[in-house]
């Protein structure tokens, strides 16, 4: 008996002598990371980090494994470690946040992924991980924090506005969603506010043409918004916060799987009700909003690892600003002032990877949008439906040539109560346009060392007839730490005024086409170095950008003739944007990380009226601007974030003798954020924004009079000023304080 118990006790102890142990810290700038999540591979053996960031695990056989750290905000850990039997290994995981090395995966500036670095065309991104530093209830308020991209407030009632990149109006940039033309021209000014921000991967941008991949609009800048794969998706995750102005948000996102597929469904609900007149002109400060955004998107798993994805959004709006006595009783009459708005908006995007041994991809999207609204006692209803569908084949030869092949189609179906579609008797006759084209790319890889990108698009429009959009690029790294790049491309955009244009809809102006409109055209050089200096006490990257963009036939709105009329035109010379910019970004080895940018930019056209050609200053397009975001992880998993933005003089549309000044003064947006992470992915924040309580001052003329009534009373009105709402340059809301609160299960 006593024979029987020594051999198991010897077999026991030689069984555990074959099992070793592994363990581990995680740290993030010397901090610890609680609640990460620590993966065997391939035994599959899970478990977290505690509060000091450690972990432990026991019992693993001898042999090679892969530990994988995940946490919500940082780059995903590997490494590979062998475990000895009887011995304990040990492990250090120094994780990074999203989006802050070069290394980040990016698709938009060649429609395939690569790493940043890699990518001929330069890229900046823009991830929650750095938006949730300075929490917005839009993605139209966050991409304010990326250098030289400016969300522009167009008027001081509705609060509606636009994408500025390197100082080109909202109809220069082409917003993406997944590599989609889903927000289309009619909801350029609405389409950023409503996509749940928990479904959010990152944002994307170039800046410069990009129409040789896709197509028109893509004249000044591309903005591609990836949603999260629902494979790699929190299970659940939760965010909601309120301001002392009365503003609530909550984001939502659930994952779950149904046989073969995965699924993400978010939510996002934001609702503004406080009527608030801090400036004493009988004008609400900011718009009354009521929104909700629903969105699912579906990843299905297919034989051989091929791709196939679908996902819908659906948003409804209603806001409204005006006079504070203002009622939906009022809306249209000429008794009280308001602007009200009613958006409905649903989409569907998809992509299909076909089921043969070459990479053929089928993309596909549809959006339905209606506006109802009304400026004072102009109406505007509008319908538009956008139907794009494009096919491309990726292609490598060889070890040095990776070919791009597609062609794509896009129709366009726009309806509205405006001259935009009203035929010669003055009949309704819906826009109809028919958009084909096809392109081609080819990355050439040379040597290591060198890369060339050469590409083209052939598209035919059924008004202006055949558009041509070539493009060049090229990458040198002469090592890991210095990276060249230099680019031409051209851009086009075919004419869609009204859609475009939210000052043509207040109906403070009246709107005149002086001639039949021609296709805009953009010629773009951009000239790019990345250096990294690392060091034994930092890591800096430091990015610059030269740029020069030319633009023919652009259509412009002539503010200034007569006070009381828009008046559209093809310009009658050209147009420049060109500048200089520089993005900064450095972590020291204390927990203090720095994020800056700065951009220079002369914007302006050259008309011919008469005398030959004059020089006239772009609206709303400062020539210096700024962001900046200091982050500091203070002990106990506590951390401050300061952010902001700052803006020199931008030149505004004044009326003839107008007492306010044509260029609006230096100003800077700041707020600070103090946030409280414990375990498990829950997380409180609270703090600031627009520290400094900076606000414009006289931005509506005549606010008495909104519907110029008395305005011919020579007396009470001796310069013939008029209501007007453009003059405006930055929001009316002031100092507020937030508070929230976040959940993320993994």
């Amino acid at each position: 008996m006593y024979k029987i118990i020594a051999s198991f006790l010897l077999i026991s102890a030689l069984s555990f002598a074959q099992e070793g142990s592994i363990a581990g810290r995680v740290t993030e700038n010397g901090r610890p990371v609680p609640a990460a999540t620590v993966i065997v591979v391939p035994s599959g053996i899970t478990t977290a980090t505690d509060e000091d960031g450690e972990f432990i695990i026991k019992q693993l056989q001898a042999g090679v494994y892969e530990i994988i750290v995940t946490s919500v905000g940082l780059q995903t850990n590997r490494q590979k470690i062998t475990v000895v039997a009887g011995k304990m290994a040990n492990l250090n995981f120094k994780m990074q946040e999203e989006g802050t090395e070069l290394e980040e995966v990016v698709v938009t500036g060649t429609m395939k992924e690569m790493t940043r670095s890699e990518s001929p065309i330069p890229v900046e991104i823009i991830t929650p991980k750095l938006f949730k530093k300075n929490p917005t209830a839009t993605l139209f308020e966050a991409m304010g924090m990326i250098n030289g991209v400016q969300p522009q407030l167009n008027c001081s009632v509705c609060n509606t506005g636009d994408i500025h990149i390197n100082g080109m109006e909202g109809p220069y940039t082409m917003i993406l969603i997944d590599g989609m033309p889903i927000v289309s021209a009619l909801s350029t000014v609405y389409g950023l506010n409503g996509i749940p921000n928990s479904i959010v991967e990152r944002i994307e941008v170039v800046k410069g043409p990009g129409s040789s991949l896709y197509g028109s609009e893509a004249m000044g800048g591309i903005i591609n918004v990836i949603t999260k794969n629902p494979l790699k998706a929190p299970v659940f995750s939760a965010d909601f916060f309120m301001t002392s102005w009365g503003e609530l948000n909550f984001d939502t996102a659930m994952k779950f799987t149904a046989g073969k597929a995965t699924g993400l469904f978010g939510v996002n609900y934001f609702n503004y009700s406080s009527r608030i007149d801090n400036n004493n002109d009988n004008f609400t400060d900011v718009t009354l909003q009521d929104r909700v955004s629903v969105f699912n998107k579906w990843n299905f798993d297919r034989k051989d690892g091929r791709i196939a994805s679908i996902a819908g959004r659906y948003v409804y709006e209603d806001r409204w600003g005006g006079e504070m006595n203002w009622t939906p009783a009022f809306r249209g009459s000429d008794s009280i002032y308001g602007e009200s708005i009613y958006t409905r908006r649903a989409e569907l995007i998809g992509l299909y990877q076909l089921p043969v041994s070459e990479r053929i991809f089928t993309q596909f999207s549809y959006n339905w949008h209606d506006q109802n609204s009304v400026y004072g006692t102009t109406p505007y209803m509008a319908n538009q439906q956008v139907g794009f569908i494009q096919t491309y084949w990726d292609k490598q030869f060889g070890e040095s040539h990776n070919f791009l092949l597609g062609a794509a189609l896009r129709y366009t179906l726009y309806d509205d109560n405006t001259p935009a579609t009203a035929d010669i008797e003055g009949g309704n006759n819906p826009s109809k346009k028919t958009l084909p084209g096809i392109f081609i790319q080819d990355e050439w890889t040379i040597t290591e060392k060198h890369k060339l990108l050469a590409g083209y698009r052939y598209d035919h429009d059924n008004d202006h007839g055949s558009v041509h959009s070539p493009r060049l690029a090229y990458k040198y790294s002469p090592n890991v730490n210095n990276t060249f790049r230099g680019s031409f491309g051209t851009g086009f955009r075919v004419v869609n005024l009204f859609t475009e244009d939210h000052a043509a809809l207040t109906g403070a102006r009246e709107v005149v086409i002086a001639e039949a409109l021609d296709p805009e055209r953009s010629y773009n050089l951009n000239l790019n170095y990345v250096l990294k200096i690392p060091t034994d006490n930092f890591i800096a990257n430091l990015d610059f950008t030269g740029f020069y963009s030319y633009f023919t036939n652009k259509i412009v709105g002539d503010f200034d003739s007569d006070p009381n009329k828009i008046i559209y035109d093809n310009l009658k010379g050209h147009a420049v944007s060109r500048g200089v910019s520089l993005n900064a970004e450095i972590a020291f080895d204390f927990p203090l990380k720095i994020h800056a940018g700065t951009t220079y930019m002369d914007v302006y056209q050259m008309e011919d009226r008469g005398a030959g050609l004059e020089r006239q200053v772009q609206l709303h397009a400062p020539e210096w601007s700024g962001t900046f975001v200091a982050s500091y992880q203070l002990p106990n998993n506590y951390s401050v974030d300061l952010t902001g933005n700052w803006y020199g003089p931008m030149r505004l549309p004044i009326l003839p003798h107008d007492y306010r000044p044509e260029y609006s003064p230096w100003f800077a947006i700041a707020n600070v954020q103090f946030t409280k992470k414990f375990a498990y992915g829950l997380e409180f924040y609270g703090g600031m924004k627009n520290i400094f309580d900076f606000t414009p001052k006289d931005p509506l003329m005549r606010p008495f009079d909104p519907f110029d009534k008395t305005a011919d009373d020579p007396v009470s009105n001796p310069n013939g000023y008029t209501f007007d709402t453009t003059y405006n340059y930055a929001s009316l809301q002031g100092r507020r304080i937030f508070i929230g609160v976040r959940y993320n299960l993994l």
